[in-house]
């Protein structure tokens, strides 16, 4: 699933050469998926949203009021109540920023929603897009509208540290300021219809899955804390503090998290979290390690601690650890700036090196996933082609969760299945809708993006399809695709290299071509927990620098090609880092390379076998054996599926 995104410019296919006039039945198939998608991005009617938006403004004293995608955990998915950019603005993309001022509005968001925001915002909005030249950010935005001595508001739990000082230094250059309010002004607009909050339970995540007990992760942070000589460490992010204590939840959608902070200091451990989420179990797994605190009392905590240290050392006394994507207000009440020592999460950095048990039940967790979409996509292509049966976007997702839930320690999506024909594919973060969505055209790409949540694991897969006749065009594409994900999985490279030298190896076909894509390569994945997990991946984010790739990091692999209005391709599988054996060795260092865990065929008939390499073709070949090796098995009381299975991995020749 696509996680990142960066400034790149839009491209058409016509690079690939002389375009084929559709037959007219596919064709009207075309039109009737295009006139159904734009059927789902309706606009919503903001004007009454913002008019009452704006008179709070006035009564609060603000004059550019600022509404960001995250909540208070800095979260890329959030929970239904969390959803204020997107009521004030109609938009529902996963990422993007609004600021209103008293006479404008815009939304400003990333290259992967640039057609979805288009069609959902109304009149009363301004597109900013995100890394197209010429187009303002955000932060230039709300300055220009700032001019003149105004002041934007902005709630506090909603914007990071560095990224409030960076805007408040900005908008100081033209005598204009920012405050923080803390009272959510969109909540206020929202009213009585704004969904409640999350009350799910708690559950336990055994040490088998875990790899390593809670208390032993504990003691790991603690020696880091005392490296860096801190009092302690507050935690805001929610998969930092399930993957930290062995604990999964309910409270966002797709991800097994719940809504807490924690503090560690050397000699206590304190979670903070609704006392209406503990069970008996998780009063047991916690012991007497780790106290059990009000989630709404980490404010006046965290103030007090600091408060304490300083008393006790005064000027020379230790900052606390809080990372650098930690809320404004949660680094205010900590004393601010010169008693917290802003940082990149130690805890994100464990937490993506996976140990040998979550490696292990990263494959085994991927062998059963693939199991499920061999068995999907049988069916499926039974279904259009032999059967003719109509099915629109959601059936086909719907059976796929279906499936999937047969399979061992399965608990849940690991986000909304991306299952797309024609045209729809080239939306990159498509969202089927029942009643709106298309029709599946077996003669059109088909283009699914899915992934699961089990106990041992958290999958995330890209499959694109095409069941009747692909176009020589097509083919070239998704060809050219599929040897930027076969770059990506061979490479070799030295311990030091990061995702952002290793970008360039999955696009170097397209970019032969004139061609590109509007997303990242790959994000990190967590151990049955969020599907996009920092700080690894690959892509050109300046992030991607920072961190070098290590072994037990598990990322995506997944380059794509989208024609818009036409179709969408990508192909993706999840690679874990380890180290690997050269011929040579240069230098001390040791050596990386990839080991792939996704076990399910590639498209067959999209790949043009003379545009591979020999090296390239043998790969193909070599994968689908693996996946025939790993996945027949359980077809053996399933002819038909298993039948499907052995000619989508039968061998390629030129």
């Amino acid at each position: 699933m696509l996680g990142f995104r960066f400034p790149i410019r839009l491209c058409k296919l016509s690079a690939l050469g002389p375009a084929r006039q559709l037959p007219i039945s596919r064709t009207k198939r075309f039109s009737t998926a295009v006139a159904r998608f734009a059927a789902d991005m309706e606009t919503v009617n903001t004007t009454e949203r913002l008019a009452k938006l704006r008179q709070l403004m006035q009564e609060h004293k603000v004059d550019v009021y600022i509404v960001p995608s995250e909540d208070s955990h800095q979260s890329e998915y959030i929970a239904p109540c969390d959803g204020r950019r997107e009521f004030i603005s109609g938009f529902s993309g996963s990422a993007g920023t609004a600021i209103v001022s008293m006479t404008k509005a815009a939304l400003s968001t990333d290259g992967r929603y640039f057609n979805q925001a288009s069609k959902q915002l109304d009149s009363n909005w301004v597109l900013l897009k995100r890394g197209v030249e010429n187009v303002p950010t955000w932060q230039e935005w709300t300055t220009e509208q700032a001019e003149g001595g105004k002041v934007v508001g902005v709630d506090p739990s909603l914007i990071t540290a560095s990224g409030a000082r960076s805007l408040a230094e900005t908008l100081k250059k033209n005598g204009s300021s920012l405050v923080g309010i803390s009272q959510n002004l969109v909540d206020l607009v929202w009213g009585k219809d704004r969904p409640a909050p999350p009350r799910e339970k708690v559950r336990v995540h055994p040490d088998n899955f875990a790899g390593k007990s809670f208390q032993e992760k504990i003691a790991g942070l603690r020696k880091e804390l005392e490296n860096k000589k801190t009092a302690g460490f507050v935690i805001s992010m929610l998969d930092e503090i399930a993957w930290l204590f062995n604990l999964r939840g309910s409270d966002i959608p797709y991800n097994p998290v719940f809504f807490a902070y924690a503090i560690i200091t050397p000699t206590k451990a304190d979670l903070y979290i609704d006392d209406d989420k503990i069970t008996p179990e998780v009063v047991a797994h916690l012991g007497q390690d780790v106290a059990i605190k009000p989630y709404d009392s980490i404010f006046a905590d965290a103030k007090a601690l600091s408060e304490a240290r300083k008393q006790e050392a005064g000027e020379t006394a230790a900052k606390f650890l809080l990372s650098n994507k930690a809320s404004w207000a949660l680094s205010l009440s900590l004393g601010g700036e010169e008693h917290v020592e802003e940082t990149r999460s130690p805890i994100a950095d464990a937490k993506a090196v996976k140990n040998d048990a979550e490696l292990a039940g990263m494959r085994a967790c991927h062998i059963r996933d693939g199991a499920a979409l061999i068995e999907y996509f049988a069916w499926l292509e039974n279904e259009l082609v032999n059967k003719k049966t109509v099915l629109d976007e959601v059936d086909a997702a719907d059976k796929l969760e279906q499936i999937r839930s047969k399979h061992d320690l399965f608990a849940g999506l690991s986000f909304d299945t991306i299952s797309s024909t024609g045209p729809n594919g080239a939306v990159i973060h498509y969202k089927p809708e029942k009643g709106t969505c298309s029709i599946i055209d077996p003669d059109a790409i088909y283009l699914c993006d899915s992934g699961a949540q089990y106990l041992d694991g958290t999958t995330d897969v890209t499959r694109t399809f095409h069941f009747g006749q692909p176009t020589e065009l097509e083919k070239k594409a998704f060809t050219l695709v599929l040897k930027g994900l076969i770059a990506i999985d061979t490479a070799v490279f030295p311990k030091g290299t990061s995702g952002f030298a290793l970008d360039a190896l999955a696009r170097q076909y397209l970019w032969k071509e004139g061609l590109d894509y509007l997303h990242g390569t790959g994000h990190g994945i967590g151990s049955y927990l969020n599907v996009h997990e920092g700080p690894i991946g690959i892509g050109t984010r300046v992030q991607y620098t920072e961190v070098p790739i290590a072994p037990g990091n598990v990322i995506s692999d997944e380059p794509g090609f989208y024609e818009d209005g036409k179709f969408g391709i990508r192909i993706e599988n999840v690679i874990m880092a380890r180290e690997v054996e050269t011929t040579h060795k240069f230098g001390d260092k040791p050596w990386l390379g990839f080991e792939h865990v996704t076990m399910a065929p590639i498209g067959r008939n999209l790949i043009e076998p003379s545009l591979l390499s020999g090296l390239e073709l043998k790969w193909v070949n070599d994968y689908h054996a693996e996946v025939w090796d790993k996945t027949h098995h359980f077809f053996e009381n399933d002819e038909f599926t298993r039948s499907w299975l052995q000619r989508e991995t039968a061998p390629i020749t030129k």
